[in-house]
């Protein structure tokens, strides 16, 4: 977990010192690429700042990691001129973690003729320690800094490090013009605070905020994790001392007190200790089996067709969307599979290991079904209505092939029935051992978006995701909205309670070299990126802790 301090930085400002942030940037592996990893906070009107965020880093012995610091001016603008530039630095993470004691000085560069300042990066190893601890102080009796008024006080928390120096790792809100603040409780992980280490040295610094960020010290206290978790039983009340002032005055007593209102932890749990308390992950498959999936040259060309569906595609009459024909994206040569068993192998193939029983529901919609030809959104693949089930992924592909040669591909493209027969699956067991991950491969032409809206606002709060993967060449504004990313979903007035929806093109995955095995790999990785986190949000919204893993 580095961490930044540059010292004796660029003044870019005219009035006053310049406001800096730093910006971590990774280099993409086996490329000349970088990506922004993360900032830090702005620190006003200083040349010389601490900074309280951190950069969490997985660290690989047998990869060159290659890092960039840049140092803007602040994040008032997500745009920055090179007048303001106040330098950059590269170093590579093993440097960092090589150096001794982890810490590292390197100079910025970056603005011709001029000195930049130096950077100084701390690397620490995180301990395993996943605790978080909630507390709250107030002061009493501090001393006034203010001619005109009183003290603005807050607070700032120092971890030791093990080399004696001391680290910044949190810091409170100001309360204005008060001797006797009463800070709001706040979160801090027990390893950011000590590193895991009980007795580890806590130093607390009491400042009175300055509007020109030259904040004036009231003095400090020390204290650690250990004594800080007695408040559990007991109010604890610490004397802040100003060291120069005691030197100075034979009667000092000190400058004031903070106590201790309250203090508790709580685990913080992950995706893996409830995989290992027994959660599991049922998998279920919905293909998108619409006449969309072809388009004859009538439809391609926009030209008005005798064939083409208010909802979009043809109706079937025309050949092109046969799964038989190439125009068809269900379509499978001799020699590769189709982008839906494609995108179905790629996902099912990993989720498939935290699932016991290897069973999957797989089901269809969208087409025309035997015997009576009668269209549905919901039909089982396996043509079994009392037990949808596929074995392994190899059953739901086996099944996938078949219902093509059986089912005429039609219209239109309803998502809200499989997503209702999920939703109400996932509603009888709520207790946190079952999850559900429901995956829509789709050409993204949806016709119930109402529906659909109102079906995942009502899904966002039993224990399911849905993964949509998007085939073929169509525009995909309605998924965009779907996923959430940007925009709460809503219905009705009514707001998901959970962002459950990921959704990815199929299209940017297909690699120009031909490399099919690592563009699945990428398709599975972005596809499966949020689903520990969304499976934590409902764990954690019912307070539902993992079930003890058997011995």
């Amino acid at each position: 977990t580095p961490g930044s301090s540059p010292r004796n930085l660029l003044d870019m400002d005219t009035f006053s010192k310049s406001d800096p942030v730093v910006v971590l940037f990774v280099q993409v592996s086996g490329s000349s690429e970088w990506k922004e990893f993360g900032r830090t906070e702005v620190i006003d009107n200083t040349l010389n700042p601490d900074f309280v965020r951190k950069f969490v880093l997985d660290y690989y012995f047998e990869e060159k990691q290659n890092l960039r610091f840049d140092v803007p001016p602040g994040s008032h603008s997500a745009f920055f001129g090179a007048q303001d530039f106040l330098g950059q630095a590269f170093v590579a993470l093993g440097e960092v973690i090589g150096s001794q004691r982890g810490r590292l000085e390197r100079p910025l560069m970056g603005v011709p003729g001029k000195r930049c300042g130096t950077i100084l990066l701390l690397a620490e190893e995180l301990s395993n320690c996943r605790d978080i601890i909630t507390m709250q102080l107030c002061a009493n009796k501090l001393d006034k800094k203010d001619f005109f008024g009183k003290s603005d006080p807050f607070l700032v928390f120092y971890r030791s490090n093990e080399d004696g120096t001391f680290t910044i790792c949190h810091k409170t809100e100001v309360v204005k013009n008060t001797l006797n603040p009463v800070w709001q409780p706040f979160t801090i992980p027990v390893r950011a605070l000590c590193n895991g280490d009980y007795d580890r040295t806590v130093k607390i610094d009491v400042y009175d905020w300055d509007r020109d960020g030259s904040h004036d010290f009231i003095g400090e206290f020390a204290t650690s994790y250990r004594e800080l978790s007695r408040a559990q039983s007991q109010f604890t009340v610490y004397e802040v001392l100003n060291p120069r002032k005691k030197c100075k005055k034979k009667k000092y007593v000190n400058s004031g007190t903070v106590t201790l209102l309250s203090f508790s932890v709580e685990s913080e749990f992950t995706f893996v200790d409830y995989i290992r308390g027994g959660t599991q992950l049922n998998f279920t498959v919905a293909i998108d089996f619409t006449a969309s999936n072809g388009e004859c040259a009538w439809c391609l060309w926009g030209s008005p067709s005798p064939w083409r569906w208010p909802w979009g595609g043809c109706d079937g009459h025309c050949t092109a969307g046969l799964p038989s024909q190439p125009t068809s994206l269900h379509y499978a040569s001799p020699y590769q599979l189709s982008a839906y068993a494609l995108a179905l192998k790629a996902v099912g193939e990993i989720i498939q290991d935290y699932d016991s029983d290897k069973l999957f529901p797989a089901y269809g919609f969208g087409a025309k079904v035997p015997p009576d030809g009668k269209i549905s959104h919901q039909f089982p693949l396996n043509n079994n209505v009392e037990n949808p089930s596929c074995a392994g992924i190899e059953g739901v592909l086996e099944s996938y092939l078949q219902s093509l040669r059986t089912v005429q591909l039609y219209g239109p493209t309803n998502f809200a029935p499989v997503i209702n027969q999920v939703a109400g699956t996932a509603a009888q067991v709520t207790d946190g051992s079952q999850y559900h991950v429901l995956l829509i491969i789709t050409d993204g032409v949806i016709s119930d978006m109402l529906q659909t809206k109102e079906a995942i606002v009502t899904a966002s709060s039993l224990p399911m995701s849905i993964i949509i993967v998007g085939v073929g060449p169509a525009e995909f504004e309605a998924m965009e909205e779907l996923d959430g990313d940007e925009v709460r979903l809503s219905s009705r007035g009514r707001y998901a309670e959970r962002d459950i929806v990921q959704f990815v093109p199929f299209r940017d995955y297909v690699d120009d070299s031909g490399n099919q095995v690592l563009s699945m790999a990428r398709l599975a990785k972005d596809v499966l990126a949020e689903i520990p986190e969304q499976l934590l949000s409902y764990m954690k919204t019912r307070d539902i802790k993992p079930r003890q893993a058997d011995p």
